[in-house]
């Protein structure tokens, strides 16, 4: 299993953003409005993590990991067959590729084809 995106959503995205800078060496960009205005850190392996206020005054901080998969429609197929809530259904984002969410154990999981 590999980590494709970590999306950090929180209300003080400076503040996550300078921690992680400062604890991490983390060099985040400026806000990419194609994924919700998150200020994003490349990370050595290919992947991203992402720092974002809430898109929504109903959305809340949540720490949601996007993990890789071979076939995005099967991997969300399978964890709702498992009983996993499908909260977003994938969506292609322009020059990005695409992703889902599923809601399961009060935890949220994003998928990200390979």
């Amino acid at each position: 299993m590999r980590i494709h995106y970590l999306e950090i959503v929180t209300d003080d995205v400076d503040g996550v953003c300078y921690s992680l800078a400062a604890s991490r060496g983390a060099d985040f960009g400026e806000p990419d409005a194609r994924l919700g205005g998150a200020r994003i850190a490349h990370l050595s392996d290919g992947g991203m993590v992402g720092v974002r206020a809430p898109m929504s005054a109903s959305e809340q901080p949540v720490v949601r990991p996007y993990w890789l998969v071979d076939d995005i429609e099967a991997a969300v197929a399978a964890a709702a067959d498992a009983g996993a809530e499908v909260a977003h259904p994938p969506l292609e984002l322009s020059g990005l590729g695409t992703f889902a969410i599923t809601l399961a154990g009060g935890t949220q999981q994003g998928f990200w084809p390979t």
